[in-house]
């Protein structure tokens, strides 16, 4: 339980015109330009502002031709904002419930989803739901899947598995994904004009997802099968930024979903190295908790699969309502 103190019993006689007022007042600069803009007049907002001081226990302001803040205005200034924003938001998170809607959307996905549409259906469906906010999380699977039964998230994109057919989870496909090998513009190999194949960087310095991963699985997979299986990364990180970061800065070679692969090479970030044979990494999915299922996570949904097939949104067939 909060203890009663002077540091909480002094707001209870703050009102949230209050705030408005003193936030007015700051911006206009002057009483009478402040009384104005109020509907006041200067006597009354002169009363009022020597309330509000009497309630601070100090000055707020400095007066003469136009008013300054003081430590004490500027700490409130700092309360009006931040009280006032929150108000706000949840006044249009209130608005959304009452009209059926929700007020926000949490999203995981593990890179391939970053990049196979998923910033493009977050911009469409806002167009759709100006007031519905959308979190994305980035991770492993695992960790963002479990976040389904705590409604911790709405939706995870990650790829389709065992894990992914829980009695209490839908899924719907949005694209099947390989695994890539690329270097950065740290490599020696940066700007050479040839085709760039696996024997070229076998025995370089790799950059690995970190052992258990489903995309370490399917690349050690492939190195057995090119006998190759003695190759020990030199640094594991299910970090992109990270892995982004070695390739950039040093002679490294990485690995990646595809999707993630192309997405950088067209920002001049990553250069593909050609294999031989495809590496499956799997079909990326969509995953949601049928339980805490909604009309706004199903719009989403929608969105999500238009921009990864390409197609508008009016061609989409719907996901399933499961």
């Amino acid at each position: 339980m909060i203890e009663r103190s002077e540091g909480i019993s002094w707001a209870r006689g703050i009102k949230v015109r209050h705030l408005e007022s003193f936030l007015v007042l700051d911006e206009a600069g002057t009483l009478t330009e402040a009384a104005a803009r109020l509907h006041m007049t200067q006597s009354a907002m002169s009363h009022w502002l020597a309330e509000l001081e009497r309630v601070a226990g100090t000055p707020l302001v400095v007066r003469g031709r136009k008013v300054q803040l003081t430590p004490a205005g500027h700490l409130l200034k700092r309360l009006a904002i931040t009280v006032l924003g929150d108000i706000v938001r949840t006044g249009r998170e209130m608005h959304a419930v009452a009209a059926g809607r929700v007020p926000r959307l949490n999203v995981g996905s593990v890179w391939a989803g970053i990049a196979g549409g998923l910033p493009e259906a977050v911009t469409a469906f806002q167009q759709r739901h100006a007031d519905v906010a959308v979190s994305i999380h980035d991770g492993l699977f695992d960790d963002l899947l479990k976040g389904l039964d705590t409604r911790a998230m709405d939706a995870v994109i990650g790829v389709l598995d065992a894990r992914a057919h829980q009695p209490q989870l839908a899924h719907h496909v949005l694209f099947d994904d390989q695994v890539s090998i690329v270097i950065g513009q740290g490599s020696k190999h940066w700007h050479s004009e040839q085709p760039l194949g696996f024997a070229d960087v076998l025995r370089e310095q790799w950059v690995m997802p970190p052992l258990g991963t489903l995309t370490r699985i399917q690349m050690d997979a492939y190195l057995i099968e090119q006998q190759a299986s003695w190759l020990v990364p030199k640094a594991e990180t299910a970090s992109l930024a990270m892995m982004q970061a070695l390739l950039h800065k040093g002679d490294y070679v990485g690995v990646c979903a595809e999707s993630m692969a192309d997405y950088m090479a067209s920002l001049g970030l990553f250069r593909k190295v050609a294999i031989d044979s495809n590496i499956r990494f799997g079909p990326i999915t969509v995953v949601w908790n049928r339980e805490h299922v909604s009309a706004t996570l199903m719009d989403f949904i929608d969105c999500l699969k238009a921009h990864v097939r390409g197609l508008p949104a009016a061609q989409v067939q719907e996901a399933p309502r499961a």
